[in-house]
């Protein structure tokens, strides 16, 4: 029988509010990068995550688009929200249109390898554009720079959980920089030189200085459970934090280690030539630049997006199969957080001795 997992338990957790009004929020914000025809699909995610924490908590949300939001998306979504603060922003096309510097040529014949290989969207520019904003630009948003931390949600996902404490304020208490709730492998056609580039870029100038001390790095090259997709990755093992559900410190992605190392990427045009995923170069950055005790494994929050799950034995979790991963078997092999726990020797925060809620 698996074991029941508590609440965090390396900080004074802070229950829900008795009166919102007078409620003092962490600095935070929900995000969502969506496109107007996906109100439906976002505003049931909407639904389930307000029933399982903001309804209790009411932060605001900041809804993205490459494209100007319609009245139409912008009161059905607020049919979803209650009475949480929303705010529309279009994104500034320089953040999101390709470079300039791309070769269209190039890039024309490695989407097609790509896609000739099976790769999911290899053929999408919209895709390619919303990965490389992801992981570099969305934290310099002007409509973002008021506030430090955000927790992304999409369309279609689900959440099991009653969460009956700020995860804002947990973040804040313990300084995290970065909390996720899967992890497993990347398509290695589409990170072929992310790791080389990366290495490549540590090596020049006195780059590595960027590089932290008690960094997490055991994962990135293990070579054990894919060997394969080890070496097509260039010594990447390809593990990563699966970044549809994440919640993390801006603050950490503006600054100048991790912002000069995705400058350096994106001047390779591996967002194009390749189909690096924010997924991938926000582990990987997270990773190297940061404390491992400051990434966080929710592993208490019931979560899906097709096909996978995190689904833990907690008395606030319902509608899911404790200790689900993937709804198909032959993905199970997919999941790789027993080896950023164990190679990396993560310290468990569920084990300790239990604080009591405020």
């Amino acid at each position: 029988m698996q074991m029941e997992v508590n609440k965090p338990q390396d900080a004074i957790l802070v229950a829900p509010p008795q009166n919102l009004a007078t409620y003092k929020h962490a600095n935070a914000t929900i995000i969502a990068l969506v496109r107007n025809a996906e109100s439906g699909k976002l505003g049931q995610s909407i639904k389930r995550f307000q029933k399982s924490f903001n309804d209790k908590f009411n932060y605001p949300y900041t809804f993205i688009n490459d494209q100007p939001f319609t009245d139409k998306f912008k009161e059905r979504i607020k049919r979803y929200t209650n009475d949480a603060p929303v705010e529309f922003v279009t994104i500034n096309p320089k953040n999101w249109d390709k470079p300039q510097f791309i070769d269209e040529a190039k890039e024309a014949k490695e989407m097609q390898i790509m896609h000739s290989h099976d790769v999911a969207y290899a053929q999408k520019a919209s895709y390619h554009n919303m990965c490389r904003f992801y992981s570099g630009s969305f934290y310099n948003l002007p409509e973002l720079q008021k506030y430090k931390y955000y927790w992304r949600i999409e369309p279609q996902v689900d959440f099991y959980s009653d969460v009956t404490y700020d995860v804002f304020k947990y973040m804040e208490a313990t300084e995290k920089i970065y909390g996720f709730v899967i992890g497993l492998y990347d398509i290695e056609e589409t990170v072929k030189s992310l790791w080389p580039e990366t290495l490549k870029y540590l090596n020049t100038g006195d780059n590595y200085k960027y590089v932290n001390e008690n960094g997490s790095f055991q994962w990135l090259i293990e070579d054990l459970q894919n060997p394969e997709r080890n070496k097509v990755a260039g010594g990447y093992s390809t593990c990563h934090f699966w970044s549809n559900f994440e919640i993390g410190d801006m603050d950490f992605f503006r600054s100048e280690a991790y912002n000069n190392w995705f400058k350096y990427l994106d001047s390779t045009g591996g967002f194009y030539y390749e189909r690096w995923g924010d997924a991938p170069v926000h582990s990987i950055g997270v990773s190297l630049f940061a404390d491992k005790s400051k990434i966080h494994w929710f592993r208490d929050l019931g979560y899906s997006h097709d096909p996978y799950f995190n689904c833990a034995n907690t008395p606030f979790t319902k509608g899911c199969s404790v200790g689900k991963f993937s709804k198909y078997e032959h993905l199970n092999n997919h999941n790789c957080l027993m080896n950023w726990l164990e190679y990396d020797n993560i310290k468990d925060v569920y084990k300790e001795e239990e604080k009591k809620e405020k």
